[in-house]
């Protein structure tokens, strides 16, 4: 198969695959531009409550395929304006990760609310094997992540570290035995997909900083009657029906 990003949307998840089996799901020139654009179109679709963000196989993905960029490509942009579209998502995002997660594929990793992979992974942040400058806004997200010491361990050294040293680390939410990462993330994405998404997109963007927009949400909250209707499920003891969506752009 091609390099290809592989979309599909069911019972509100949309998952998103990078496939390029011949390089471990590094990715391309081409997979690096399409991805923006693919996030626009899923960010806007109702339907999509959650996001999962995976790797064709036992890979997650090894990085950026260096061999796919032409002399007029900037690696480095094309590589941040995908990572920043993903940080940008408004909903709910997951990594789910096996196998090797390096380079472009820690920092699309990075970009995703919560990582949630499988014994056996991989973890590396590459650029000084290469003499790369790793940019400003993916390395304050590292370090927002992983502490700036362990951010300055993985960028000095572009050392790889395992799954549990991940897990400690913070890099990772939860960790999985082979097996069972699929059951586990279909499980958490249904427990998503129940709950408030008004508080989900509120929280997401205090979490990034956006404390500005305090007064936005408030309003958002007294006009969407979701408060309401959660204390009221909660004192029925019934499964509250959220009908809150975000304002159209």
């Amino acid at each position: 198969m091609d390099a290809a990003l592989l979309h599909s949307v069911a019972g509100g998840v949309a998952t998103v695959v990078v496939s390029h089996p011949a390089k471990r799901n590094a990715m391309t020139a081409d997979m690096w531009r399409a991805l923006p654009g693919l996030l626009s179109g899923l960010a806007t679709d109702p339907t999509v409550r959650v996001l999962v963000l995976t790797g064709a196989g036992a890979t997650f993905c090894a990085g950026a395929d260096i061999s796919s960029l032409t002399g007029s490509d900037d690696p480095q942009a094309l590589a941040v304006a995908a990572e920043e579209a993903l940080a940008a998502f408004p909903k709910p995002t997951l990594a789910a990760i096996r196998g090797f997660c390096v380079g472009g594929g820690s920092q699309l990793a990075a970009a995703c609310d919560l990582r949630f992979a499988e014994e056996g992974s991989s973890y590396g942040v590459t650029p000084a094997k290469l003499g790369i400058v790793y940019p400003a806004s993916s390395t304050r997200r590292l370090a927002a992540l992983v502490g700036p010491a362990t951010a300055k361990y993985l960028l000095f050294s572009a050392e790889l570290i395992d799954a549990d040293r991940a897990l400690r680390t913070g890099f990772l939410d939860e960790l999985m035995p082979a097996g069972e990462l699929d059951k586990r993330v279909a499980e958490f994405t249904r427990i998503l997909t129940s709950r408030s998404p008004l508080t989900q997109a509120a929280a997401k963007e205090f979490a990034n900083g956006r404390e500005d927009r305090d007064a936005h949400w408030s309003a958002q909250a007294a006009d969407s009657g979701d408060t309401a209707e959660g204390v009221a499920a909660f004192l029925e003891r019934r499964t509250p029906v959220f009908t809150w969506t975000p304002p159209t752009r």
